[in-house]
């Protein structure tokens, strides 16, 4: 193995574990909103608008992402990094509400500076025909905060009793993040390096078809997800009574089915082709959204319709990020960047108009959603017509 090929494999090693402990701290605020709200003494709602706010900082990703742009990739994931760890150290210090609320703020603005700068770093430094498989090494992460990280963080708090428990235990892996990326990764040579004006960026990703396309895939397929995502629990406890244990067991089957498309996509993307994997991927996923109703005509059944539909989505997303990091090499950072934009405006209108259609029955949710499917395979293949 050549010694810059060992180098690289423990960068992705590193970026994936420093990914870990950014999401266990990003999505620990779902399963656990009644406890912190219980601990805080407000109400979910509260809460919940917190978090709102924490997604709509996604609509300045290009932003933040273009750091990686300006400063070079390390600096920005340092950055990330750091701005990670010092919310998970302001909770710590004062567990109090305002204290939160800044912390996920600040915690949100690091994610959005550190994932754009991982795909930014891999799409220049690892060839087309492997990338796939790098990045969704690096994907991992995100299945991994759910199946690891959520059961840490939940031992934390009932042997505790507090709600701010985990905090400290983040704010030492993010410590440990910083300096683990310090070692692994190696300064940039900034005479090489020549840095891109934000609106050059823009302007270039808004004049070339295939990459809003990308970004319209992107958007539409985070709208589908939504759909179906923000009304699952209210339809298993509806239909089923599932109470608060069973509804953990339908977060687990979530989550094995995210760390299966994360591991399909490493396994076959590279070698099928990046256009034809999301194509693949979309295509499943209005197959699944369609199926769910007929599923879920019993628990078990519903599971599984879960699962196929997760399992599809997360196939398509990772397989998509390979494919937009090569669309425009000249204004990488810019494109990665607003790709998170495009999945937070997509989650938005799928949170915006799930709820609604589910007073018509989940059969609504599940026609809608795979018609946004149906609208990102077509924008992919008009639109994207080579690798």
């Amino acid at each position: 193995m050549q010694p810059r090929h060992a180098r690289l494999r423990y960068q992705i090693i590193a970026f994936a574990l420093a990914r870990l402990a950014i999401n266990t701290g990003h999505r620990m605020i779902y399963p656990f909103l009644p406890t912190i709200a219980r601990g805080l003494n407000v109400e979910r709602t509260v809460i919940a608008q917190a978090v709102s706010v924490r997604s709509a900082l996604g609509f300045f990703s290009p932003i933040f992402g273009a750091l990686a742009n300006r400063r070079g990739s390390k600096i920005a994931l340092l950055i990330g990094a750091g701005l990670f760890t010092a919310a998970m150290a302001l909770v710590t210090i004062s567990p109090t509400y305002p204290a939160l609320v800044a912390a996920l703020v600040i915690a949100s603005a690091g994610k959005l500076i550190y994932d754009p700068a991982v795909q930014v770093y891999l799409g220049e430094r690892v060839h087309y025909t492997q990338r796939g498989f790098a990045i969704a090494i690096t994907e991992l992460s995100w299945s991994g905060a759910f199946l690891i990280g959520m059961p840490v963080i939940g031992w934390l708090i009932d042997r505790s009793g507090q709600w701010q428990a985990p905090f400290p235990l983040l704010t030492a892996l993010g410590i440990a993040a910083i300096i683990l990326l310090w070692l692994v990764v190696p300064p940039e040579d900034s005479t090489k390096r020549r840095p891109m004006p934000l609106m050059q960026g823009i302007r270039l990703v808004l004049a070339h078809p295939p990459a809003l396309a990308g970004l319209a895939t992107g958007f539409f397929i985070s709208a589908s997800n939504e759909t179906i995502s923000i009304i699952y629990g209210a339809w298993l406890e509806d239909a089923f009574a599932m109470q608060v244990t069973a509804l953990g067991l339908s977060a687990l089957v979530i989550g094995i089915a995210e760390l299966a498309g994360e591991s399909s996509v490493a396994g076959f993307v590279d070698r099928i082709g990046k256009r034809r994997a999301v194509a693949l991927g979309i295509g499943s996923n209005a197959l699944a959204a369609l199926l769910l109703p007929v599923f879920g005509s019993g628990q078990i059944g519903a599971l599984i319709g879960l699962f196929l539909f997760f399992i599809t989505f997360e196939f398509a997303l990772v397989s998509s990020l390979p494919l937009m990091t090569e669309l425009l090499p000249a204004a990488r950072a810019t494109l990665m960047a607003g790709n998170v934009t495009a999945y937070s405006g997509g989650r938005m209108l799928g949170a915006l108009i799930g709820d609604p259609l589910f007073t018509m029955g989940l059969l609504a949710n599940c026609t809608t959603a795979a018609i946004f499917d149906i609208l990102a395979l077509m924008a992919l293949l008009l639109f994207i017509r080579q690798e």
